[in-house]
């Protein structure tokens, strides 16, 4: 089976620069890598041919002897006596100019790569933990103060392990990379370094308070300010108080999430605030105004129109909750149930059946239109 066109295999013209290169090969390198397709051999193998045609047009000489000869350039005793072109091992034997392809790797799966020796300083883990509020407080604003442990910077060492007065010395085994690189087959694979544990740094003489590692437990007690409008689960970060970075490197940060508890009568919805609230038989019939309870225990008045039926709903502009860093509120909606009166005397039960005798079908607009659509059916 011939094979396919290089270009191709990337998606770009043969005219493409090393910068569309590169790009294109990021894109389906994560895209088929078999860390996200495990088990996936059709995934497997693009992931190679991608990596193969992205090996030899990197590079200008393999580049150039491969627009002029195709494929045949890196077959044994090809035009030019290309087998195995540029020492690099020949290309079915596996790759080891996997130096753009690591970075590619290091950036996709968030390893912690190296650049000519020398090890980027990663910060340290984020923490999380949460804080109960009730309604109100989220209408008001409030605080919260929470209490932690985290792993703090030595500060005998200032994070770097060693003994105070001496100082680490560079691994090596990995030349403080803090990871080896070893080929497998068509894979190079990259580990920890077994010397210094992925440090890229020997302690001879450890310091005493943190052992070496360069970190003490630490307790912290923090003031956590709620703004007024905050929703449930709102995430507030709290930078750099989170862990301490390995080797006297950043902290990281705090992220408090807020839960709400659920009120009694009102449910919110964003900025906007629902209550389904009864209203007596007398005043749906009558009309007649009700208080509506608001938060901290106002109330506002709503005018119930007369004839006013259950499931109504009606509008009180910005009654709502405050929306976050603005100053604006939400509205609030009362949607009403009219409740039946219970528990009638003697002689209410008379009043009523005066009242409902002096009643007719024109008093229940709803029921007739009901009944005439029922003769259609």
């Amino acid at each position: 089976m011939a094979k396919a066109d290089y270009y191709d295999q990337l998606g770009v013209d043969r005219s493409a620069n090393a910068a569309e290169l590169k790009s294109a090969y990021r894109k389906l390198a994560k895209k088929y890598h078999p860390d996200v397709n495990p088990g996936d051999a059709a995934a497997e193998q693009k992931f190679k041919d991608v990596s193969e045609a992205y090996e030899v047009l990197k590079d200008e000489q393999s580049r150039a002897a491969y627009d002029q000869f195709g494929h045949a350039a890196f077959e044994q005793g090809g035009p030019g006596g290309m087998g195995g072109f540029g020492g690099q091992g020949g290309m079915g034997g596996g790759f080891s100019g996997f130096g753009d392809i690591g970075d590619i790797f290091e950036d996709f799966f968030g390893g912690s790569g190296s650049r000519g020796g020398q090890r980027r300083a990663r910060r340290g883990d984020d923490l999380r933990t949460e804080v109960d509020i009730s309604l109100q407080e989220a209408f008001d604003g409030t605080e919260r103060q929470v209490n932690l442990t985290r792993a703090g910077c030595c500060q005998s060492c200032s994070g770097s392990g060693a003994k105070p007065g001496t100082q680490p010395s560079t691994c090596p085994t990995c030349q403080g990379h803090g990871k080896v690189r070893a080929q497998q087959g068509f894979f190079t694979v990259e580990r920890p370094c077994h010397g210094c544990q992925g440090s890229g740094q020997i302690i001879a003489e450890p310091c005493p308070d943190c052992r070496g590692g360069g970190q003490t437990r630490e307790a912290r007690n923090l003031a956590v300010s709620i703004p007024a409008g905050v929703e449930d689960g709102t995430r507030i970060r709290l930078s750099g108080e989170g862990n301490a970075g390995p080797n006297g490197a950043a902290y990281g940060d705090l992220y408090v999430f807020v839960n709400i508890a659920p009120h009694g009568i009102l449910r919110r919805d964003g900025a906007d605030l629902f209550c389904a609230m009864p209203v007596p038989f007398d005043i749906a019939v009558r009309g007649g105004a009700v208080n509506v309870p608001l938060m901290a225990g106002k109330t506002v008045k709503l005018t119930i129109p007369a004839g006013a039926r259950t499931g109504q709903q009606f509008r009180l502009r910005g009654k709502g909750m405050p929306v976050l860093r603005a100053r604006k509120f939400g509205d609030l909606y009362v949607q009403i149930e009219v409740e039946t009166p219970t528990g009638l005397t003697r002689d209410q039960k008379k009043h009523f059946e005066a009242f409902a005798d002096s009643l007719d079908a024109g008093n229940y607009p709803d029921m007739a239109d009901f009944n005439a659509r029922a003769k259609k059916s």
